[in-house]
């Protein structure tokens, strides 16, 4: 195909999409719709929760974006009106509206009252979430502290890509003596007592603040729409580690979904380099996290993870 066909090719794509979501807009305002069981996942950032979404996302019983929604959540709550203080939300900003407004986006965009979702701050914003969709699924991404402490601090380089929230933040961040000047991932209490730390302390912080968050909202939740995932068990053994985490939402799993969870190591997605555990044992980060272990440590255990 030449690059005059790919060029009407992809404008006609685009149309159609965009036709497609006004005409299913028009029809859900008449006709509203509730959303069924949506599957939200959560866990740290780079904790392989991307891997995760993207796998969950080839189900066709599923609507996805293909994308992080960042965006759209924090245009339901913005951190301004919250003076910037946290990403988490709690069961009291759950409205109608908000519920109303989250179904219309995913039914427009993907045509499915069922619907996968991921991004960095919903594993703060857990109850909220269960507010909103009482019958929601939730898989909570698992990694041992040492390798996702390592991926942290490498995200935290690449500001470009994981920073784009926080040009308006109020606040001066100089973590590392300066190396780092804008805030990576999420915002949870306490994080302006680090904006001069370094960047093994902030790490830690957002390991132990996000996952004691997911694990505290998980006792409060149903156990059969809970579901843990260790981000261990799907390096070493992807398709059986697929295969229950679909049936345990309810999910099928055929022979399409086994070949493509065979392969799924083979073309990371969003990976800094090759998949293998225990990378931060010989990588440049390995003094800054061997020293901040300790702090970790009673988070890991309650996570499953011990020495």
């Amino acid at each position: 195909m030449s690059d005059f066909w790919r060029k009407v090719d992809k404008t006609l794509r685009y149309h159609g999409r965009r036709t497609a979501i006004t005409l299913r807009g028009v029809w859900w305002d008449a006709h509203p719709v509730k959303a069924s069981r949506p599957v939200f996942i959560v866990g740290c950032s780079r904790a392989g929760t991307t891997l995760v979404y993207k796998t969950l996302s080839e189900s066709r019983e599923l609507g996805t974006l293909q994308r992080e929604t960042h965006d759209f959540w924090s245009e339901l709550h913005p951190l301004q009106a919250r003076h910037w203080k946290t990403h988490s939300l709690a069961v009291s900003d759950a409205s109608k509206q908000d519920r109303d407004t989250v179904t219309r986006y995913f039914y427009t965009r993907t045509g499915n009252t069922r619907f996968v979702d991921k991004n960095n701050q919903n594993g703060l914003c857990v109850p909220y979430l269960h507010s909103l969709f009482p019958d929601a699924c939730f898989i909570y991404v698992k990694r041992s502290p040492g390798d996702n402490l390592n991926s942290l601090i490498e995200g935290w380089g690449k500001p470009e890509e994981f920073a784009t929230w926080s040009g308006d933040l109020p606040a001066s961040v100089a973590i590392d003596g300066g190396r780092y000047t804008q805030w990576c991932f999420f915002l949870a209490d306490g994080w302006q007592d680090l904006t001069t730390a370094s960047i093994e302390e902030v790490c830690a912080f957002q390991y132990n603040a996000i996952n004691k968050a997911i694990m505290d909202a998980r006792d409060q939740l149903p156990k059969e729409q809970w579901t843990e995932v260790f981000y261990e068990d799907i390096v070493r053994d992807p398709v059986s580690s697929f295969k229950d985490t679909f049936h345990s939402c309810g999910l099928g799993f055929d022979a399409e979904l086994r070949r493509h969870t065979q392969d799924v190591l083979k073309t990371p997605y969003n990976a800094f380099s090759e998949i293998r555990l225990d990378k931060w044992k010989s990588g440049r980060n390995h003094e800054k996290i061997e020293r901040i272990l300790p702090s970790v440590e009673e988070t890991a255990a309650l996570m499953g993870y011990t020495n």
